[in-house]
């Protein structure tokens, strides 16, 4: 299994990322839950269930698991081998989404409701949303949920969602990743082909709507090994290795999750400034270019 940190970190000056780690840094995950994995310690402060109405922890799904993992696990069943990039930041998780990954737009918007309630005295400053639209959806539906994050983002958060993987043709992102406001992740398959294995190209493309550039940036989300949902129970390891833009978008909300950590006072347009000044240029590039975290964090 590859795990993120092996996937960005030689973008990582070691001394550099360790000292920012994401403390201090509250990031709210819209998704299907959480597993009371070890690697997240007691660093989940919060959880609402907005499918089932249930109070404890849980993922029916293992998705979110995997999500969170990626974004802010630590790592301490493996050695630290399989860590997220921010392992020091707070969860604050929004269960939206059902056991097949499935879930309705007043869901979610009840779970932006929830974040935005809770931000200022919680120091929320990022919020994941690793969800996409299936293609038809009623257009009146997608005008909520992208009203709906464009309220997070104009109350000061940095919100980051994922393309969605209905591409590679173009005209493909999915909503709200379409919105002009929001960072919007694609995803890219680092290793690329081989024997018996071949690449993936799934993520989805812009122009959105307006002709909007889109997605803003690219990370690696293809055969990323993170929490496994399942852990605990028999035969289940704790870890499994999942691929899509939803894969993608933690790397890069957990690298602003570290960001903010060593620059607290950055507004979220600030943010998505730094974050274009510092992408490079590749063959995989689309947008502003692919995450570069060293050049993210430096000075």
């Amino acid at each position: 299994m590859r795990g993120v940190k092996q996937a960005v970190g030689y973008w990582c000056d070691d001394i550099l990322i360790k000292k920012y780690l994401g403390r201090g840094i509250g990031v709210a995950v819209l998704d299907t839950g959480i597993h009371r994995h070890p690697d997240f310690g007691r660093r989940v402060e919060g959880f609402a269930d907005f499918v089932d109405g249930q109070r404890i922890l849980y993922d029916d799904s293992g998705h979110g698991t995997h999500v969170a993992g990626i974004l802010a696990g630590d790592g301490r069943l493996s050695g630290g081998r399989y860590a997220g990039i921010a392992p020091e930041a707070a969860l604050w998780i929004g269960k939206v989404l059902d056991y097949a990954g499935n879930g309705m737009v007043k869901d979610v918007l009840s779970g932006i409701e929830w974040i935005l309630e809770r931000r200022k005295r919680k120091n929320i400053r990022v919020v994941n949303i690793s969800v996409g639209t299936q293609p038809g959806l009623d257009r009146w539906e997608e005008e909520r949920l992208l009203e709906g994050v464009e309220e997070l983002w104009d109350a000061g958060l940095v919100v980051v969602v994922s393309a969605g993987n209905y591409g590679p043709e173009k005209g493909t992102v999915a909503v709200p990743g379409s919105s002009r406001k929001v960072i919007t992740v694609g995803a890219v398959d680092l290793a690329g082909g081989g024997p018996g294995r071949k690449k993936w190209d799934y993520s989805g493309r812009g122009p959105a709507r307006g002709c909007v550039v889109k997605p803003d940036v690219v990370a690696p989300g293809t055969f990323i090994a993170s929490c496994n949902g399942n852990y605990g129970r028999r035969f289940q390891k704790p870890y499994t290795v999942k691929s899509g833009t939803s894969m993608a978008t933690p790397v890069v909300a957990g690298a602003i999750a570290c960001l903010l950590s060593k620059y607290p006072d950055m507004t979220n347009v600030e943010v998505k400034l730094k974050l274009r000044e510092s992408c490079v240029l590749s063959p995989h590039t689309e947008g502003w270019g692919m995450l570069h975290v060293e050049r993210l964090l430096a000075p």
